[in-house]
Order: C-alpha cells, then sequence, then structure tokens
C-alpha cells in the first residue's frame, strides 16, 4: 500500500483508468473489469465527468454513472475514487459555479456522498485561478471533497495555486495528474517531480502505457488504420522504441512479467510517484496491471530501462 500525498488515502500503487467505460467497454465489460481489479486486491478508481463525451451518442458522465453503478451494485469497501472537472459539455472550464455545479452532478453519478479526490482537469486561462482555488476549498469545507488536486497543470500554475491557496489558509493540492511514461519523461521530471517533493505531493500518471506501445502490442509504424490511440502508439515504434520494448520484454521475463507490467513498475518506482493510471477494456488485461503493483525492479534494472528510454522520447 502507499499513500497518496500529505492526504490519509492509502492505496494499491495502481489507479484503474475509467476512461474506457461507456467507450470501449459496454456496461457488463466495465463491471466484469471493476470485479477483476477488486479481487485482484485494487482499490483506487480515476475517471472525469467528461469521460467519453467524444463517443457518438454520448453526453459526457458515462464513465462516472458506470462507476456509480458497479458501487451501488458491488458495495466494495475503502474503495478510493477520483474524478475530474472541466471538460463535461455542461461544464466546461472552472468557474465558481461551475465547479459546485459539476462536483455535485459528479456526486449523484458515482452514488456517493463524497469525491475522495478531485483534479482540477485542465488550467482554464480565463478564470482567475484565485476564484477556482477558493471553489475547491469551499468543496471541502462542504464535505463534498475530501482532497484536492491538479490535471495537466504547468510547474508555475502549480506553485500559484499553492500560494493562493496558502494565503487563504485553504487545502493545498495532494496530487499532480501529468502526462508520464517511459516514451514522454523530460517535461515531467525536470519540472513537475520538483514541485511534488517540495510539497509532498504524489503524482498519479496517465498514458502509463503510452496508448498501448508500451504493452509491446505495436511492433511497427504501421497501425493499419485500427484507431487514432492505435495509430499513436505506432508512431512511437521506431527503431529507439522498439529497443525500449526489447529491453522491457527481457527485464520482465527476469521476472516473469509481462512488457506491460515491467513498463508501469518502472513508473511506479520513480521519485513522487504514487500510483500510475492504465485501463483495461478486457478483463484478461487487468492482472498484468495488477502484476505492476507488486512488481520490485531492482535498481540495475530500473536504470537499464533508463537509459533505453532516452532514444526514445517522442
Amino acid at each position: 500500500m502507499t499513500r497518496i500525498g500529505r492526504s490519509d488515502l492509502d492505496i494499491l500503487p495502481l489507479a484503474l483508468g475509467g476512461n474506457v467505460f461507456g467507450w470501449t467497454a459496454d456496461r457488463d465489460t466495465s463491471f466484469a473489469v471493476l470485479d477483476a481489479f477488486r479481487d485482484g486486491g485494487g482499490d483506487f478508481i480515476d475517471t472525469a465527468d467528461g469521460y467519453s463525451a467524444w463517443v457518438p451518442g454520448n453526453s459526457g458522465g458515462e464513465s462516472e454513472t458506470l462507476i456509480g453503478e458497479w458501487l451501488a451494485s458491488r458495495k466494495p469497501r475503502d474503495v478510493v475514487v477520483a474524478t475530474k472537472v472541466s471538460t463535461h459539455p455542461e461544464f466546461r472550464g472552472l468557474r465558481a459555479a461551475n465547479i459546485r455545479a459539476a462536483a455535485e452532478a459528479s456526486v449523484k453519478r458515482l452514488g456517493i456522498d463524497t469525491i475522495d479526490l478531485y483534479y482540477a482537469h485542465f488550467d482554464d486561462a480565463d478564470t482567475p485561478l484565485e476564484e477556482t482555488v477558493s471553489a475547491f476549498a469551499d468543496l471541502v469545507s462542504d464535505g463534498l471533497v475530501r482532497y484536492v488536486a491538479v490535471s495537466n497543470y504547468t510547474a508555475a500554475r502549480i506553485r500559484e495555486w499553492i500560494s493562493l491557496a496558502e494565503a487563504a489558509g485553504a487545502d493545498l493540492p495532494v496530487a499532480v495528474q501529468p502526462h508520464y511514461n517511459l516514451v514522454h519523461r523530460a517535461e515531467v521530471e525536470q519540472e513537475i517531480v520538483p514541485v511534488a517533493d517540495q510539497y509532498g505531493m504524489s503524482l498519479v500518471p496517465y498514458y502509463a502505457l503510452a496508448s498501448g506501445f508500451l504493452t509491446g502490442k505495436y511492433r511497427s509504424t504501421d497501425a493499419a488504420g485500427d484507431s487514432p490511440r492505435a495509430e499513436g502508439a505506432a508512431k512511437l515504434a521506431t527503431p529507439a522504441g522498439l529497443a525500449l520494448i526489447d529491453a522491457l520484454e527481457e527485464v520482465g521475463e527476469a521476472h516473469g512479467a509481462s512488457i506491460a507490467t515491467t513498463a508501469l513498475a518502472w513508473l511506479r518506482a520513480q521519485p513522487t510517484v504514487a500510483a500510475p493510471i492504465a485501463s483495461a477494456s478486457k478483463v484478461s488485461q487487468v492482472a498484468d496491471l495488477l502484476a505492476s503493483a507488486s512488481l520490485e525492479l531492482t535498481p540495475d534494472e530500473i536504470a537499464r530501462l533508463t537509459s533505453a528510454s532516452e532514444p526514445a522520447q517522442g
């Protein structure tokens, strides 16, 4: 178990991504994936109010609704739920009134009294940051949210948020959610990690498997038009990218672990990282994700993968 930042949220160091629920995973599959995750010891679920508004016929909130139905059906104990605000079609941006309305809608869809971890999903340049910080503080004071977090914020804006919160005596963010993995490292390691370390925040990285590239599934730059996600992953199948996959495979074989498990274990081992986020649209994918929470790579193995990733940065 690990703790998220300065909070009292103790979790298995892996977050199940809810972006696929209501998209590539229908209700039955979503329930099966959630069941497998919980049965395997997983207890941290990450979603957002905007998931999955991009799907034709969806309007946003589908992921939260499915998670809420699963929570009501299974009544699992000690599950930590994280969600986000700013991308739902009805609640775009981070004005105070919007944040309040979005949080209330998320709580209703999830069927819970309090959101454990609530992220500002994307920075809103059109709203004074002081207004956003104050709105999040009010949610905590009113019991709608336990802990505050930020996603996709620059280091400078995180510092500004913290300064405003400190001046107002408000709760500081306990987590940061950046795009971070073996093929996308530099900005996070140089800018976000130092801020997180200074203020006792944890990283909860998304795109932990680089849209599937770090599963070893894509060994050619030709994705044959499978999907936009597949095309994005296939673009990483350069000679340097494939050399990284080979290194992951060799390190994983020493532990009887898959490429995906090994990639997630490397990320979990990085400074300030509490729990990588990974999603599964099939039950068969869950075991490899869960295995990463207990796979302990040696310092030499971590160093080897770090070195192999340097030429593969995309």
